[in-house]
């Protein structure tokens, strides 16, 4: 047998201990290595340095340098991943002083999202991002020419070649932007041809790998990818789903936030987020079963402040709830309860508690709806489908005169219909 798979490579990952931290060390440890995993790296080691700060010039210790640097060798690791993101010259020096390959907790997210991204939006974003990811690292790419620029006679190539590569990545970057221009027009375009047709919309969000997808399949049957690691959804996805009384909204499925994002990525994936600014509701999903849960919600919310969705109406809904098992799981789910008292708990998994969620969503959606009673004539029924589609159509009577509709609509809606016929509102 002939192996045609490239050999996962070996991460040894590295991370510093500081005050006022988010997550525990450890705890920030294990989440990047299932990023590495996602990846397609094998974690073979991890070290943790206490510092009050990190070092300018190598991020861990001159000390703590030879012991990464030894164990990596012992243990045969083909990179060093750090929890943090580095500055070019820090990882430039790092990887000078260790002798192997450094990537920060940046350069990892972004190669998922490279591996995940499938609509031509989602590629753009990722190409951007890496792109400024990549500029002022540029330099480090070129260290094999920056050797000849020395002397007399050999002074040039190497700052030649950087600064002919940075006008290439420039003029790339422009032409992408360009083109993400483009695509945020037609969402936008999107978004009002869906305004207008009064659909409410509710956007999932939440920590990745909080089952946002696994809830978006359960009450819309979307068929979205569920894995049980980060960021396996990427790219958006809307679908609509039937709640009770007959009222249809629309799911959207955005990609998960994580612990020290970096702000290349919330930028480029602005544009994808951007689907919340329509959202009429926040679903805010939660891993209940998770322990770090509410720095998963700190992260959560920080990230939505960042795009300037930290005010929106939000529901939040506590997943894995089967998870809360024995008296130390019903205490927990009571503590959470009295904590978040309009929390929903359901299990998007097995199916339990998504009847109480569609009432919850169902409500959100008919809030501020208005009762009409209206007689429309015989020419205009083709409004009865736009109420059975984006409204409650409670009654329907067809006589002589015209068809005499009771219903509860959207107020705009609502406005439409007592023009058309003859009738009237009430809230």
């Amino acid at each position: 047998m002939i192996e045609t798979t490239s050999p996962r490579e070996r991460a040894y990952l590295v991370a510093l201990d500081m005050p006022r931290q988010r997550f525990d060390p450890d705890d920030s440890l294990s989440e990047l290595a299932a990023l590495v995993a996602a990846a397609g790296g094998e974690v073979v080691g991890r070290a943790v340095q206490r510092r009050s700060s990190p070092d300018p010039r190598t991020w861990i210790g001159k000390g703590k340098v030879g012991e990464v640097a030894a164990a990596a060798k012992e243990l045969r690791a083909d990179l060093i991943v750090t929890d943090d993101e580095l500055a070019p010259s820090q990882q430039r020096n790092l990887e000078r002083d260790l002798g192997i390959r450094v990537v920060d907790r940046s350069g990892v997210i972004l190669d998922i999202f490279a591996r995940h991204a499938r609509t031509r939006e989602g590629r753009l974003q990722v190409e951007v991002a890496q792109l400024e990811y990549m500029r002022p690292r540029l330099r480090g790419m070129w260290t094999h020419l920056e050797r000849l620029g020395g002397g007399v006679g050999t002074r040039g190539p190497g700052e030649s070649q950087l600064e002919s590569d940075r006008r290439v990545l420039d003029k790339r970057l422009g032409d992408l932007k360009e083109r993400l221009r483009a695509v945020e027009g037609q969402r936008e375009r999107s978004r009002r041809s869906r305004s207008h047709d009064g659909l409410f919309l509710a956007s999932l969000v939440g920590y990745t790998n909080a089952g946002k997808s696994t809830l978006m399949n359960a009450l819309s049957g979307a068929g979205v990818l569920v894995a049980d690691q980060p960021f396996a959804t990427l790219d958006p996805t809307t679908r609509r789903a039937a709640l009770p009384n007959g009222t249809v909204v629309l799911l959207s499925d955005t990609v998960g936030f994580v612990n020290k994002l970096p702000p290349t990525l919330v930028a480029a994936f602005r544009a994808t987020l951007e689907e919340l600014a329509g959202a009429d509701l926040l679903v805010r999903v939660v891993d209940a079963s998770h322990p770090n849960l509410h720095e998963h919600m700190a992260v959560a919310s920080q990230t939505l402040r960042e795009l300037g969705h930290g005010e929106r109406p939000t529901l939040v809904v506590m997943n894995k709830a089967d998870m809360l098992r024995g008296p130390e799981g019903d205490a927990l789910r009571e503590a959470l309860g009295a904590e978040f008292p309009g929390a929903v708990f359901v299990s998007a998994r097995r199916g339990t508690g998504l009847d109480a969620l569609r009432e919850r969503l169902a409500a959100a959606a008919t809030e501020g709806w208005e009762r009409v009673s209206v007689r429309l004539p015989y020419s205009a029924g083709g409004l009865l489908q736009r109420i059975r589609e984006h409204g409650n159509l409670m009654r329907a009577d067809y006589g002589e005169a015209g068809i005499d509709v009771e219903a509860e609509v959207p107020p705009a809606f609502a406005a439409e219909l007592t023009r058309t016929g003859a009738g009237a509102r009430a809230r």
